[in-house]
């Protein structure tokens, strides 16, 4: 059980002022648990693919984040250079504005930008900041990024005004059905956390918690 729980946790560390000793940290741990991955901001992933390259375990980064607003060329640039430097999992964030302007051809051809970016090098799972969205809009968004070829939708990048809820994570399970991966990131402090989460449809967690939530303890964390 404790490694089917493990399997779904991407082992999380954005924060701004993350430290060469801190990610090394990450890494150990995630290899210790077997996490599915670490989730690394792109400066980080190169040491990260070293620190992990006899293991099982993953390197995730982010793209346009936290904002979603660079321009496509960008979030094209970073997803190839993340991939360069080792990376396996591209999470990237939505243009959140154009989707309120319901400029729905551009949202999908930023998603489609980055899927094609790491097209057969990696996975892009892609973060709709939910807590930003109404529920039509979480399902616009999901079906934009199932439509873009994208192989996840996210809620959140935790970073914005709330992470995930359960109500957001049944939107998309529904609306993408099981052809797509839903992760659930931001909030998942514990064990009850990331069952609720998994029962209402996440497939993967995001959280810098890992470690507390396989301990069977409750975080503090706000990510």
């Amino acid at each position: 059980m404790t490694q089917n729980i493990a399997s779904l946790i991407d082992h999380t560390l954005l924060k701004q002022n993350a430290t060469k000793e801190q990610i090394e940290k990450l890494c150990e741990e995630a290899k210790t648990y077997t996490f599915a991955s670490v989730c690394v901001n792109p400066t980080w992933v190169e040491l990260s693919a070293k620190l992990l390259q006899e293991s099982s375990v993953k390197v995730c980064t982010v793209i346009g984040f936290p904002l979603g607003a660079s321009t496509t060329k960008v979030k094209a640039f970073e997803t190839t250079n993340a991939i360069e430097n080792g990376a396996d999992e591209i999470d990237m964030v939505i243009n959140v504005g154009a989707l309120k302007d319901a400029d729905y051809d551009f949202v999908q051809q930023d998603i489609a930008a980055v899927v094609e970016a790491a097209k057969g090098k990696a996975i892009v799972k892609v973060i709709l900041e939910t807590c930003l969205l109404t529920d039509e809009e979480i399902k616009k968004a999901s079906e934009l990024s199932k439509a873009a070829g994208a192989d996840f939708v996210k809620t959140s990048t935790g970073f914005s005004t709330e992470g995930a809820t359960v109500k957001a994570v049944k939107i998309m399970r529904e609306t993408v059905g099981s052809e797509l991966g839903v992760k659930a990131s931001g909030g998942v402090r514990s064990l009850e956390d990331l069952q609720a989460m998994v029962d209402a449809g996440a497939s993967r967690i995001g959280a810098s918690s890992g470690v507390d939530i396989m301990q069977g303890l409750k975080s503090e964390s706000d990510y």
